[in-house]
């Protein structure tokens, strides 16, 4: 009997474990951490993001803990590394120089902050960079191609000193890549944005490097416009039926999920997602239909807004309905009412609040004061 108690709380420790291990994400704590040596002053009060919080104490440090239960102590030029420190706490020293980063949405921070020259190596090519600041400090040298997130090129990251590698949530399918970098010294911290419910969530994430760059207060100005510009949206339905999609180079029609960020953010500038909840069990942002069922969703769309970002921009409604000739049916397309996303959407997650106030101006007819930043309207004859 006792034989079978000892096994029976063996395995009740074990499913406990188990159980602790599928949990989506460890919990950011909810108090800030005591350091020896250290008096917190304040946890940074937050709009719109999950995510992340900070805490700061004097004498200018401050805590980042992300949602996968990691904290990271920003450590201010010439000031020592509090002593009895945990382990479990990542070490970040300021100034921060000669950054690897493979999260493309953090460029944008980084660009935006005037602090793009902490970045030193990228997992990116230059020709895949849509953020002109990126793109050009590639081609001048000043950023460096270490290699994408799952095969750096740990030579040229070690010659070079690099400080800390910034990484997306796809280094999670290569775990021995962040047992790597810190074995070789190189601290990682992995970017949460695409996990806020929000979009401006997403966006909020500059929080996090301007606290890890000192520039937090250009940060908290930088944020509060984007906010601004969703608060400064006066007509909130405008009844517009939009198709957000793209043709794959199989003929088939990719749109996103109803809880996806994008049709958020359609939904937050006045329109509505025509496509009936979308969804699967896959973890993918996108939903591939056949044309069938695309067509019959879609065809009395008011806007259609293409999705350039995959296989390039188009220049023309012509160049649209020349993947398939079911759009030429299309309501939007005989109205003219067919827009197309700039290719670098994706990537300046610190701009989604202009997005969805392009979408606005697009839905509302109210484009010619303010042209969307964005967004282009397709015409015969090329764009506008």
């Amino acid at each position: 009997m006792k034989f079978m108690k000892k096994i029976m709380a063996v395995l009740g420790t074990v499913f406990i474990i188990l159980l602790s291990g599928c949990s989506e994400a460890a919990p950011i704590p909810d108090a800030p951490f005591e350091i020896d040596g250290l008096v917190c002053s304040e946890r940074v009060s937050l709009s719109y993001a999950e995510q992340f919080a900070i805490d700061r104490y004097e004498g200018g440090y401050s805590a980042i803990h992300t949602m996968n239960g990691e904290s990271y102590l920003i450590v201010p030029d010439g000031k020592d590394i509090p002593k009895g420190l945990s382990e479990d706490i990542t070490i970040i020293k300021q100034p921060l120089a000669n950054v690897y980063l493979t999260a493309t949405s953090a460029m944008g921070f980084f660009a935006e902050l005037g602090q793009g020259e902490a970045v030193r190596f990228s997992g990116t090519r230059a020709e895949d960079w849509y953020i002109d600041y990126a793109r050009e400090a590639m081609e001048s040298g000043s950023i460096l191609y270490a290699g994408r997130y799952r095969e750096p090129d740990y030579e040229l990251l070690l010659e070079k000193n690099c400080g800390l590698s910034i990484q997306s949530t796809m280094l999670s399918h290569s775990p021995e890549v962040k047992e790597k970098l810190n074995e070789l010294g190189i601290p990682v911290f992995v970017d949460y944005s695409s996990y806020e419910s929000h979009p401006l969530g997403r966006s909020e994430w500059i929080r996090v490097y301007g606290e890890m760059t000192g520039a937090y207060e250009l940060a908290d100005r930088l944020f509060e416009e984007q906010a601004g510009k969703l608060e400064a949206i006066s007509e909130k339905e405008t009844g517009k039926k939009v198709a957000f999609f793209y043709i794959s180079s199989s003929g088939q029609a990719v749109t996103r999920k109803s809880g996806d960020y994008i049709t958020k953010m359609i939904e937050l500038a006045g329109g509505e997602n025509v496509f009936e909840a979308p969804g699967d069990d896959k973890a993918t942002s996108s939903v591939t239909m056949e044309m069938e069922q695309f067509y019959s969703q879609a065809v009395n769309a008011d806007i259609i807004i293409y999705n350039s970002t995959i296989d390039g921009e188009l220049t023309s409604i012509s160049e649209l309905t020349a993947k398939n000739g079911l759009l030429a049916d299309f309501k939007a397309v005989k109205n003219g009412d067919v827009w197309c996303t700039g290719e670098n959407l994706f990537q300046e997650t610190m701009k989604l609040g202009t997005f969805v106030s392009d979408l606005n101006s697009v839905f509302t007819e109210n484009t010619g004061s303010a042209p969307p930043q964005f967004l282009f309207r397709l015409e015969d004859g090329g764009t506008e």
